[in-house]
């Protein structure tokens, strides 16, 4: 799936962006925030949507931003919605990247491949080596 034109996606922090050791915020998943930031370039909305709350999500929010991702919205479909118990805690995205998907998460790397079209340069495939060549 290329993206020919905008869309919304609604990104998972933990075990998502970051490692989970929720409530403590782990280290970042690799090339989540490479991949969160050419997203952001080809003018996509991304949207921060957690479980976390109050104090915890002003952290996650903090730490996205430390690293280069400042959200559209963050757990609402768009940032003047005001929730309220009458509606729907579901938010409207096209896309939702989460590690509790069916198989789980597929990996940054392959999110990459599949919404911006390209490999990550480290992703390339390189020459097989043998044991041999370490002494050529």
């Amino acid at each position: 799936m290329l993206l020919n034109q905008s869309i919304i996606i609604a990104v998972d922090f933990d075990g998502t962006i970051v490692e989970d050791v929720y409530p403590k915020i782990g280290k970042p998943v690799l090339f989540a925030f490479e991949t969160l930031r050419k997203l952001q370039d080809q003018g996509h909305r991304l949207i921060l949507w957690s479980y976390r709350s109050g104090k915890r999500l002003e952290e996650a929010v903090a730490f996205c931003e430390n690293h280069g991702i400042v959200f559209y919205a963050v757990n609402k479909s768009y940032p003047e919605e005001q929730y309220t118990h009458d509606q729907s805690r579901k938010i409207h995205a096209d896309i939702f990247i989460d590690d509790r998907n069916i198989g789980g998460f597929m990996g940054w790397g392959k999110v990459y491949q599949k919404l911006v079209g390209a490999e990550i340069p480290a992703f390339k495939k390189q020459k097989k080596r043998h044991f041999l060549d370490f002494f050529r």
